[in-house]
């Protein structure tokens, strides 16, 4: 036991305050659509395929300055997001008018938060160093509650510690974290899956690897080059067409030689913001190269796919967004009063008798 409270100090002590900004972080992300305070945000979301083809085809007019994808409104957000080269972007009304533009990620908070909180900025060895700090929290969580069994007979609620002492800041971290430990490890659990997909097979099972990577092949790539002028609304009413109750969610032009334009789409009983239902098409010619139906995937994978609105807070409207801030602005106080009292109020070592020890 000694060992154990020794590991879950130590390390609490060392990655606490990456664990501290990303729950933070993700507190302010949950309620992100409210508060982009720009024209258009609150409009309804367009849904006739016709009005969504003509805006489509003027946000794609023109041949210079093409975005690389487009993210459509949703029914919290009323506006397209248009994604351009190094960072560059812009939002668009549901007409297709643009209603604001940026050159780089920094001119807009929501999305140099959401590169915080996804790659600490810092690309592909970030989103790893998330990955671990994610499993150490999941490390937290369990080891706190075995040693939190001890001294439950003083369990107290309280949302401050009492004093600013160490054995003060330890009991409400000990007592709060036993609070929030369902939400905490989904959290951190759900965290960890997105950057090492393997983790997913200690709740879903073996074999679950394999089902995603099976469920996310793409088409063959098609010697094609795009289109000088694609008709875009064709290929949107051919999209309706194919999965009728589904709503276009983004339209992404070919990446790399593969020829492909994708258009993702959601459908009503899936929890994942933009769906898993695909349809592809040529780039030179417009015509269906592929489709992929969310309905017809393995209950693993389909299981998979409802982390990601758990752990963002996309399903459940404002009661659970409410839920996961509290998780969130909970991960932060745990995380920064345990750097704050390992580092600055003795917690590397204790003078005070065994008994007295609240750990």
């Amino acid at each position: 036991m000694k060992l154990l409270d020794t590991l879950h100090r130590w390390t609490g002590g060392l990655i606490g305050l990456i664990l501290a900004l990303l729950g933070l972080s993700g507190a302010i992300l949950v309620h992100r659509d409210a508060w982009i305070m720009l024209p258009h945000a609150s409009d309804a979301r367009v849904t006739d395929p016709a009005a969504i083809g003509a805006a489509v085809e003027r946000m794609m007019a023109d041949p210079d300055h093409l975005p690389r994808s487009i993210l459509f409104a949703t029914d919290s957000f009323g506006l397209n997001r248009l994604t351009f080269g190094k960072g560059a972007g812009a939002y668009a009304d549901q007409a297709g008018a643009i209603v604001t533009r940026w050159d780089s990620q920094w001119q807009r908070p929501e999305l140099w938060l959401f590169d915080f909180h996804h790659h600490l900025f810092a690309g592909d060895t970030g989103e790893t160093v998330i990955g671990v700090a994610a499993l150490c929290g999941l490390f937290f969580v369990i080891s706190g509650v075995i040693l939190w069994w001890r001294t439950r007979r003083t369990f107290e609620v309280r949302l401050w510690p009492r004093r600013m002492s160490r054995p003060a800041i330890v009991r409400h971290h000990r007592d709060l974290g036993v609070i929030m430990t369902p939400l905490l490890a989904m959290a951190l659990f759900t965290g960890a899956v997105f950057v090492f997909r393997p983790v997913a097979s200690l709740l879903l099972g073996p074999g679950t690897s394999a089902e995603l990577k099976a469920a996310s092949k793409s088409p063959k790539p098609l010697e094609a080059k795009l289109a000088a002028k694609p008709d875009w609304p064709d290929m949107v009413r051919a999209a309706h067409a194919r999965f009728p109750e589904a709503e276009l969610r983004s339209i992404g032009l070919p990446r790399g030689d593969s020829g492909l334009i994708a258009f993702r789409m959601r459908q009503p009983e899936e929890w994942l913001p933009n769906g898993r239902t695909m349809v592809w098409f040529a780039a030179d010619t417009g015509a269906v190269a592929g489709s992929r139906d969310f309905r017809a995937m393995t209950p693993r994978v389909k299981a998979y796919n409802m982390f990601y609105p758990l752990h963002a807070a996309k399903v459940g409207g404002l009661p659970y967004r409410i839920v996961m801030t509290l998780t969130g602005l909970a991960l932060a106080m745990l995380g920064s009063l345990a750097v704050w009292s390992f580092w600055f109020r003795g917690g590397r070592r204790s003078t005070m008798p065994k008994r007295a020890v609240w750990r």
